[in-house]
């Protein structure tokens, strides 16, 4: 992509007819005319006219051997925001595709935006989220964007830094995201020329005084490496790299070095023909000259996220300065020149399987849709964008060695939702390198991190909203508070309803009232989706528990038989003679059997609101256990099990012991804290112990007296508010 050559029409056409049918030509040639047209007595600040810079667009797509599609939406890429030409016309005189392409790169123009800020923010936006459904939107913004940097001399100063600015901030990470290095270094280098021109010709003119002298050494080392690779028959291309000026200032200036501090300026490209003589040629080169430690880097064993794959390493070369090799295969260099094109799906002969590999390495960018929805506007749209997809990355591995990259700065909350959002939510602390860490902990690259969850978590802490990078994990844990209060309503309401129901007195099971069709009919006259959206709305007061009670109670339908099995039927007739006179006040009842002894279990501490299942034990009546205690599943037990419930009638002041564990990092009164807030709740503790680990971790386990499930959830969510809480969970011996 020559910087300074301004191509015409006919050129670009000629070189997509080198790999273009001729159909396909005809739609380029006729986007092309189309726009010649619509752009007719338009100008550029240049005092060119306007058609040049559409032409220039198409000829960076031809470069990236685009599909004639995109290469036609190049040409038009303008015709809708800068003429009279409307989306509907481009959809009848082309077709959908190109109108869609053409509207993702389009600005939105009727809106009044408080700032320019505002405005800028939701055109980043909009071309995003059309991205995200096709990603040859932004691979028009680019050559767009490469052609007004290109031309940017024509510009106000202010301008000129404006665009430079948002073109290194946005732009050119995007373009090494897409791994479009060819893209990437020159929006780099022409940003850097209007944001700070006097570091950018010092370097130019500081590189220009030893080009003669760099470019014998190169040739000396090539002709080196040319000589081994003969005595091995091994057919290569070599050639020597030329250092781009932004990665120069930007290592200068973030290890704060001078020009003649910056060593590997010399480097050598080895394009091969295949992987094994890559790893072959890393031999050769390693018996020639000493490697530097710690500089060798396989990224054909473990690719980069934008697809990247080579073999760096850095050798002490022939005259003792550091020389920087980096060997590939020619398919390799097409990926790290073009990226995302060089996979291009549009491109005809591709097979399935390459392009299903080719949709998986462009998970991450689906994302984005899940972003703008959570945003609150576009503003907070771009920071999450900056963060997620611009910064620095680092890359932690699993106990099994699977690989994830993570921006620079994330925690092991966000590799837990990077994993599963289950894991996420299930997260009770971390371990890294084998050792407990915190949940602040800032992960580096080479990590191996291991996620501890317990099932009898109670979720995310409101705290780790502070503590997470991503913006991934952020809306995991959003979605999952706002998910627990959608579940508190849901739970209100069917209180309210079933409250409802029984002042009625009918001589009716409420089983019945409540049979799953009995709710989808009533749902169904409401328009609700199901019964459980029903409950929530009468949970915030969208409709009276009354109505929805005297709906439900207008059919109802003949008691359904219950049948149980053999093996319940007969432990039931074992239990008459553990019948007692005087029952004792559990709060629970067993189905069709009064009198029986019943106790609650101690190692699961059941209370109202809990699932529960009835164990016949041998000689001592009925214990009540959670349904999911570990305890009772298993095949010698499963025929000893009985269907229970709470009775609707337990007493309000009856209280249930529960322990639970609090897990936090360890600083000074956190103790006092936790203990202030459940008394706040007016929650009776009956034990309270706590230590801390030489990782700072803190954990505090303490029984509590509780009514129900309600009345726990409350005492959890208080203790979750508290600073450097990080989870709390539910006991189980």
């Amino acid at each position: 992509m020559a910087n300074e050559q301004v191509l015409t029409a006919n050129q670009v056409i000629e070189k997509a007819a080198k790999y273009l049918n001729e159909k396909d030509i005809k739609l380029v040639q006729k986007a092309y005319e189309y726009a010649n047209k619509a752009h007719e007595e338009q100008y550029r600040k240049s005092g060119e006219p306007y058609i040049i810079h559409p032409i220039q667009v198409a000829g960076i797509l031809v470069d990236l051997e685009m599909d004639p599609v995109t290469i036609s939406a190049g040409f038009l890429h303008d015709v809708v925001e800068d003429t009279n030409v409307t989306l509907q016309d481009l959809e009848e005189e082309f077709d959908k595709e190109v109108a869609m392409l053409v509207d993702g790169v389009t600005k939105l123009g009727k809106i009044k935006y408080k700032s320019q800020e505002e405005q800028q923010a939701e055109n980043h936006r909009k071309m995003f989220v059309a991205m995200a459904q096709d990603i040859r939107v932004i691979l028009i913004k680019l050559a767009d964007r490469l052609h007004n940097m290109r031309t940017l001399k024509h510009l106000p100063q202010e301008k000129q830094r404006r665009i430079s600015n948002e073109t290194l901030e946005i732009f050119a990470p995007l373009a090494h995201r897409l791994g479009i290095s060819k893209i990437k270094w020159e929006l780099e280098d022409t940003a850097l020329r209007y944001l700070n021109p006097q570091q950018y010709y010092r370097i130019v003119n500081l590189m220009k005084k030893k080009r003669a002298e760099r470019e014998q050494y190169l040739e000396e080392v090539m002709n080196e490496v040319r000589d081994r690779l003969k005595e091995v028959s091994i057919h290569a291309e070599i050639s020597g790299r030329p250092k781009h000026i932004y990665s120069i200032y930007r290592k200068m200036a973030m290890q704060n070095k001078q020009f003649n501090e910056i060593y590997d300026l010399l480097a050598v490209r080895i394009v091969v023909n295949s992987i094994k003589d890559c790893y072959a040629i890393l031999g050769i080169i390693h018996t020639c000259w000493k490697p530097m430690p710690g500089r060798f880097k396989d990224y054909i064993a473990m690719p980069k996220a934008n697809m990247y794959q080579s073999l760096h390493t850095t050798v002490i070369g022939p005259q003792g300065d550091p020389l920087e090799v980096q060997i590939r295969t020619s398919e390799m260099h097409q990926i790290a020149e073009y990226g995302i094109a060089a996979h291009w799906a549009y491109k005809e002969n591709k097979q399935l399987s390459e392009q299903e590999s080719f949709e998986k390495k462009l998970t991450w960018f689906r994302e984005i849709l899940e972003w703008q929805n959570d945003a609150n506007n576009a503003e907070e749209f771009m920071e999450s964008l900056k963060i997620d997809l611009f910064s620095d990355m680092v890359f932690v591995f699993t106990p099994k060695g699977d690989v994830f990259e993570l921006p620079s700065g994330s925690v092991p909350i966000d590799f837990s939702y990077r994993i599963h959002s289950e894991i996420g939510n299930k997260t009770i602390g971390a371990k890294v390198n084998g050792k407990m860490v915190t949940l602040d902990y800032k992960l580096k690259t080479g990590d191996i991190v291991e996620i501890l969850t317990s099932k009898h978590s109670y979720g995310p802490s409101q705290d780790w909203l502070k503590l997470a990078q991503t913006s991934q994990a952020k809306n995991k844990i959003r979605q999952f508070f706002k998910k627990q209060r959608r579940d508190e309503n849901v739970v209100k309401g069917k209180e309210l309803v079933e409250k409802e129901i029984k002042a009625l007195s009918l001589d009716v099971e409420m089983k019945e009232i409540l049979s799953s069709e009995n709710l989808k009919r009533v749902a169904d006259k409401f328009n609700f989706s199901n019964d459980e959206d029903m409950y929530a709305a009468v949970g915030y007061n969208g409709i009276t528990a009354a109505q929805i009670a005297t709906r439900l109670t207008e059919k109802w339908r003949r008691k359904r038989d219950l049948e149980q099995e053999t093996s319940i039927v007969e432990a039931v007739q074992d239990l008459k003679k553990f019948s007692v006179s005087k029952k004792k006040d559990s709060g629970v009842r067993v189905e069709g059997i009064d009198n029986l002894l019943i106790r609650l279990s101690k190692c699961c501490n059941p209370v109202p609101g809990d699932e529960i299942v009835g164990f016949v034990t041998k000689g001592r009546g009925v214990s009540i256990h959670r349904e999911d205690c570990t305890n009772i599943h298993t095949e010698e037990t499963k025929d000893r099990l009985l269907s229970v419930e709470w009775e609707g009638n337990a007493k309000e002041g009856k209280e249930y012991n529960v322990e639970i564990e609090i897990s936090g990092f360890d600083r000074r009164g956190l103790l006092n804290e936790v203990l202030q807030a459940v008394n706040e709740t007016k929650t009776n503790i009956t034990a309270v112990s706590g230590k801390s680990d030489r990782n700072k971790m803190a954990t505090i386990s303490m029984a509590i007296s509780i009514h129900n499930v309600n009345h726990l959830q409350k005492v959890v969510d208080r203790i979750k508010q508290i600073p450097d809480i990080y989870a709390v969970r539910r006991m189980m011996h």
